[in-house]
């Protein structure tokens, strides 16, 4: 990417966030029984986001988009259609709408031998995001690189130069090293490592994974990365360098990776395609919402609960994740 056209990018996405934080919506939808909702202001501190659920409560995060791809605003619990392993659900408790939330982002770079020629590009589309989006003081992100190895190169900061200075590291390897790709460890690591068990605050979280999406060297299988990141609550985007292509196993393994969390695929984004990739996943973690139910049937049996939510108004598409393990919470 030329020096001009980097800056003139830099240039155009500050122009398009210089938007004023609106104040959050909020729809009490009703429970059965008595519910424990409380009120909570919208603020760019994230402690303002607190969340308390009852044990035999579930709490979906979700997005709601027209057909040209705008968010849909103020839904109600009649907008909304919900399953639970497949059985239909009404005991709906509480309907948040989220704006402006504070970010919590993970970069992953894969630095393996197929995608070693991409790092320079990786590391300018970390730049964009750090100058153009990130809110210094609000937002956190970490970084880390992998092949067979996984590094975490920044730990946590505010500082939105901490991630693209950073993002130029090496990391160092062992005598002999074999640069091959654990990616779905890397995921897995990502999740585990960095987001905290249990998380009471609202927050958009993702990790923006660089990859092509092979992978011949992880100990964790796809579904490992998936589980773990679900239940951190934790939403997986993939820019890859190639085009989209029905022949690619490891484009298959970013699609199902990204969809099972609820993210999605970019596809040799450059230019104003790359800038309107890094603005929609800002936008989607930004601004969400909440939804709180009680399964008709809920167990505490630490087992994967299918999950299909629809909102009923023509032509719109609603992106969550695909499930949660109904753990018995403290």
């Amino acid at each position: 990417m030329r020096r001009v056209q980097v800056v003139f990018i830099l240039i155009a996405m500050v122009a398009l966030v210089s938007v004023r934080a609106q104040d959050r919506t909020k729809s009490d939808v009703g429970a059965a029984g008595s519910a424990t909702s409380q009120s909570h202001s919208l603020s760019s501190n994230a402690d303002s986001y607190r969340l308390s659920l009852p044990v035999n409560e579930i709490e979906l995060t979700f997005r709601v988009f027209d057909k040209d791809g705008a968010p849909v605003l103020h839904l109600a619990s009649p907008d909304l259609r919900l399953w639970d392993d497949g059985k239909r659900q009404s005991r709906l408790v509480l309907l948040d709408s989220y704006e402006n939330l504070p970010i919590r982002a993970g970069f992953l770079m894969d630095s393996s031998t197929s995608m070693a020629m991409h790092i320079n590009d990786d590391r300018a589309i970390i730049q964009l995001y750090a100058n153009g989006l990130f809110r210094k003081g609000v937002d956190r992100g970490f970084l880390m690189e992998f092949d067979s190895l996984t590094v975490l190169h920044q730990d946590w900061t505010g500082t939105p130069s901490d991630l693209f200075a950073n993002a130029k590291s090496k990391a160092r390897r062992p005598p002999g090293h074999l640069s091959l790709t654990s990616m779905y460890d890397s995921l897995y690591t990502a999740c585990h490592d960095q987001w905290p068990q249990d998380r009471r605050t609202m927050t958009g979280n993702f990790l923006l994974l660089f990859s092509d999406g092979d992978d011949d060297d992880s100990h964790s299988y796809l579904s490992d990365a998936v589980d773990m990141c679900q239940r951190r609550r934790v939403t997986i985007y993939a820019i890859t360098f190639d085009r989209k292509s029905p022949f690619s196993d490891g484009q298959r393994n970013l699609e199902e990776l990204t969809s099972e969390t609820g993210g999605r695929v970019f596809f040799a984004p450059k230019g104003d395609e790359l800038v309107e990739a890094l603005q929609t996943i800002d936008a989607e973690q930004r601004n969400q919402y909440r939804l709180v139910y009680r399964p008709s049937d809920f167990k505490a049996d630490g087992k994967f609960h299918h999950v299909k939510l629809r909102c009923a108004a023509k032509g719109t598409k609603t992106i969550s994740r695909s499930g949660y393990y109904a753990f018995a919470r403290p």
